[in-house]
């Protein structure tokens, strides 16, 4: 039903996550990324309530494997769940229940881990890794999350179609400066690109409005100035 991958750059210091799936919305409860901390993915029959929970415990001092484990011990439904983690240091952490649905798998890279569960097949995971571990490290790391995520589309994908997506990535601000979906959509990943293609060149103006609002350009609208 659902696949991602989740992953940091130890190097810059971006943290992420790209996912996509056959139900509705899954940018609203599956992806959970902090600045500075790392990021996580819980899906399959999702509660987002752990998402936050891992966060908070990779804030803690926790690294991604502990942080798992912590989760694991407190959830009594976690035999639905299926949780990735990486945190800021490139540790990996997953789990994936017993009730999981259909054919599902988790491969393990260099600080990314990838998941999924209904797929068409289990090498899915194994190209989003793949694409990731091979990336252009001149491309902003968003980027470099939809590719893999492109890649495991194109291994097979669900065994239905996919009609929800989202990118997130989180770096220098407290907030994810990267933060887009498809909510519902026929070829939604294709869409996400698409989003992520225009959002690109206006992404450090839209930090600088933040940060430093002085500073921010004019986008040329009435009342922008």
């Amino acid at each position: 039903m659902t696949f991602s991958i989740t992953a940091v750059d130890t190097e810059t210091g971006h943290v992420g996550v790209a996912i996509t799936t056959s139900s509705i919305a899954v940018g609203s409860r599956c992806p959970w990324v902090r600045a500075g901390v790392g990021a996580v993915a819980t899906q399959n029959i999702t509660d987002p309530i752990l998402g936050r929970a891992m966060l908070d415990y990779m804030e803690s001092g926790d690294d991604a494997e502990k942080a798992i484990l912590k989760v694991i011990g407190s959830e009594s439904d976690l035999e639905y769940r299926q949780l990735t983690a990486v945190d800021l240091n490139g540790v990996v952490g997953h789990y994936t229940g017993k009730n999981i649905l259909g054919t599902n798998s988790v491969v393990v890279g260099s600080c990314c881990v990838a998941a999924g569960n209904l797929l068409a097949n289990e090498k899915v995971p194994l190209a989003m890794v793949d694409s990731f571990e091979n990336r252009d490290n001149t491309r902003h790391f968003a980027e470099t999350l939809l590719n893999a995520l492109q890649a495991g589309l194109d291994a097979g994908g669900e065994e239905g179609e996919v009609r929800s997506a989202a990118v997130l990535v989180a770096n220098q601000v407290a907030w994810a400066d990267v933060n887009l979906r498809v909510d519902w959509a026929d070829n939604p990943v294709s869409l996400l690109r698409s989003l992520w293609q225009v959002y690109e060149p206006q992404r450090a103006d839209y930090v600088t409005r933040a940060v430093s609002p002085g500073d921010a350009p004019s986008y040329g609208v009435p009342g922008d100035m």
